[in-house]
């Protein structure tokens, strides 16, 4: 062998990963290096990527606060006074439809004496756990908020209403003294929340993608099935997972693979703000799916969404709205996973289901619902077991740097993103 040859060998040859804590900068060293790759020539980044703390606090202040993170959809308040309570990255909020239809999402904390007015775990209404079937999770209604410390009362809008025995605190002016309102943006159907409030629009950055999913109509959609996770892995193992179907010929053999045939998933070329996958169907269920829909045969799934094309109709598309913003479109559904990172290896995770309204009317709808939210948790906990089985491998000393396949295209992307990110520009900027 030549040692032209030999030299080449030791370069591509796996490593094991660093043990112990290394600083933020090496992690974003490893990370920049493994983006810059080609795909052919793709690894994996520092596992202290994903069990750091401290790289976890620069993800908070540079990829999640400052950028638009998804909170909703809009079927969860379809009526005025209708909120949700949603904890991130350590700000209790409530999503609320105010009395002239609008969607805000404001701060549960009162500005009087930092209360979080709906404190979770103290039966408020509008938290408690997720039914497997729930179609309105955690969410309520009221005429106004109220503080339950001091009574302090707020309009859906957020304006302080009352504020009991306040008459002697001299200056005091109720308009200085509202819940705190977060930059939103409704898109599509879905509530984004910008907690800095410096992110720019998000709608114009994503024109391209709205073209690609306007026949499903999210917005109009209904959120039907609904299940949350409390998870001990990375924010970024669960994106990861969610975006690529190379682990349909593992973990996914007897659920996807047979469905959509890991060899025939592709990606899209890079886009700027998000990565879309496209799964297939196997060609044989494609023409079998196309005799179910053409006798009304829906025993395998809900009614296919009539507004979409041929193409859409036989094949399941991935989005990944960065920073994790996870959608999949099906040709009877849109699944949409709302991420809640709670630290290096904590998150909590809402997996929902969305069909057109008028599935939801259907007689045998109940029926319908209960056996396809069997099917979904079947490939879910799939994805959980893999997902907290990779968050373990990361913390050993066994962990290694792996290259990944051509079908882990998504991976590769994403981390182009974040290397992006870490040096403040966009992939597409490179």
């Amino acid at each position: 062998m030549s040692s032209a040859a030999v030299d080449q060998q030791k370069t591509s040859a796996p490593i094991l990963f660093p043990r112990g804590k290394i600083s933020i900068e090496e992690i974003q060293r490893g990370i920049c290096e493994a983006a810059d790759l080609p795909l052919e020539r793709a690894k994996t980044i520092p596992a202290q990527a994903y069990t750091s703390e401290e790289f976890y606090e620069w993800e908070v202040a540079n990829l999640f606060r400052n950028d638009w993170l998804c909170v909703a959809h809009i079927s969860q308040i379809p009526n005025a006074g209708d909120f949700l309570n949603v904890d991130l990255l350590d700000e209790p909020l409530v999503i609320i439809r105010g009395k002239d239809e609008s969607v805000r999402v404001l701060s549960r904390v009162c500005p009087h004496r930092a209360m979080d007015i709906m404190p979770e775990g103290y039966g408020y209404e509008g938290h408690g756990s997720v039914a497997p079937n729930s179609d309105k999770p955690a969410c309520g209604h009221t005429r106004f908020f109220l503080c339950p410390y001091h009574a302090w009362s707020f309009e859906l809008d957020g304006q302080l209403k009352a504020s009991p025995e306040m008459h002697e605190a001299a200056g005091f002016c109720r308009d200085e003294f509202s819940l705190r309102a977060f930059h939103s943006e409704v898109w599509q159907g879905f509530v984004f929340v910008n907690l800095d409030g410096n992110a720019p629009p998000l709608a114009p950055q994503l024109t391209e993608m709205e073209i690609d999913i306007a026949a499903y109509k999210m917005a109009g959609m209904q959120l039907v099935i609904a299940r949350e996770w409390d998870c001990e892995f990375n924010w970024k193992v669960l994106v990861e997972n969610f975006m690529e179907s190379y682990h349909h010929l593992g973990i996914h053999h007897k659920t996807l693979q047979p469905m959509m045939p890991a060899r025939d998933t592709w990606t899209e070329p890079e886009h700027r703000r998000y990565v879309r996958a496209h799964l297939p169907y196997k060609d044989s269920l494609r023409e079998e799916l196309r005799e179910r829909e053409r006798g009304g045969d829906w025993s395998s799934g809900f009614p296919t969404i009539a507004s979409l094309n041929e193409t859409q109709k036989t094949e399941w598309g991935l989005f990944l709205i960065h920073p994790n913003c996870l959608l999949a479109t099906a040709p009877d559904r849109v699944i949409w996973y709302r991420l809640q990172p709670l630290g290096a290896d904590r998150m909590k995770l809402l997996t929902t289901t969305l069909v057109a309204p008028e599935v939801a009317t259907q007689a045998d709808f109940e029926e319908l619902r209960a056996r396809e939210a069997q099917v979904l948790y079947a490939f879910h906990i799939e994805d959980m077991e893999v997902c907290t089985g990779v968050q373990r491998g990361l913390r050993s000393s066994s962990s290694r740097e792996g290259r990944l396949s051509h079908l882990e295209m998504p991976i590769w992307l994403f981390h182009r993103y974040i290397a992006a990110r870490i040096r403040g520009i966009w992939a597409t900027e490179v």
